[in-house]
């Protein structure tokens, strides 16, 4: 009698260790479990630690909360101003509502990849070729909306959007080197004729100034002279201003003039 009472015990004990051990699930710090009896959903979304379910009756679904890289293939289109361009992104998205995430959708990080792709090429359609180079941040804001409108629904929620890079055709490239290439000399010939004309301004000026003194003119020449010799050269070639020599010429005293011949009368 006793042996069967122990042969029972252990028995028992033995069920009810593979009954623990089939009932026992383990749920990360950074999943939650979505329960399911007999294809339903019971009770609240388990949280991170030990939990039961009923063996063969509960099936657990963990789902991950971290947020997920995913990168957008490359989407070719042409943007508003005809030109075809080929753009990538990545999408930063994260799990908010368990439950959602499993029951309303299908396979919620397919369906968030296929809106991303449909939503950059709607973006590279309505963006010019010069939104999409220097006007980057509007764009990941917008092209995040497009996201996050639908997704709301999936239990998702999408973190930030970011278009990495754009690849432009060779010859839009090389039509581009050429318009900056013209761009930066219109604007060498406006800063080159800006600074003739104050130059023109100011020697005007000192012409002006000069003028009034006539030996301010001889002392500009010395220091002309004295500029041209510092360089060594073997043949120097003194200009000679008309002005000067009319300077010399004022102070140059004028010879009397002859008293007029008298008067013959008739």
């Amino acid at each position: 009698m006793l042996q069967e009472l122990l042969v029972a015990g252990v028995a028992a004990g033995s069920a009810a260790v593979v009954y623990v051990a089939a009932a026992a699930r383990v749920v990360k710090q950074y999943e939650r479990g979505v329960v399911f009896r007999l294809g339903r959903v019971v009770g609240e979304v388990r949280g991170p630690g030990f939990t039961t379910v009923v063996p063969f009756v509960d099936k657990l679904r963990k789902v991950n909360m971290q947020i997920v890289t995913m990168p957008v293939p490359a989407q070719e289109g042409i943007t508003r101003d005809n030109v075809t361009v080929r753009v990538d992104a990545v999408v930063y998205f994260k799990v908010v509502d368990a439950a959602d995430a499993i029951i309303k959708v299908e396979d919620y990080r397919f369906a968030v990849s296929q809106m991303a792709q449909t939503s950059l090429r709607s973006i590279i359609g309505k963006s010019d070729l010069d939104d999409l180079l220097s006007n980057r941040e509007k764009l990941n804001q917008g092209l995040e909306l497009m996201i996050d409108s639908p997704s709301i629904g999936w239990g998702v929620q999408i973190d930030r959007v970011e278009i990495k890079d754009v690849s432009l055709p060779e010859t839009m490239k090389r039509s581009m080197a050429r318009q900056a290439e013209a761009d930066r000399e219109r604007r060498a010939r406006i800063i080159n004729a800006d600074a003739e004309l104050q130059a023109s301004k100011k020697l005007a000026e000192a012409a002006e100034q000069m003028s009034e003194q006539p030996a301010a003119l001889q002392l500009r020449l010395l220091q002309t002279v004295v500029a041209v010799a510092a360089e060594k050269n073997s043949t120097l070639v003194l200009p000679f201003p008309v002005e000067l020599l009319r300077f010399l010429e004022r102070a140059q005293p004028q010879p009397p003039q002859p008293p007029p011949p008298p008067a013959v009368e008739q």
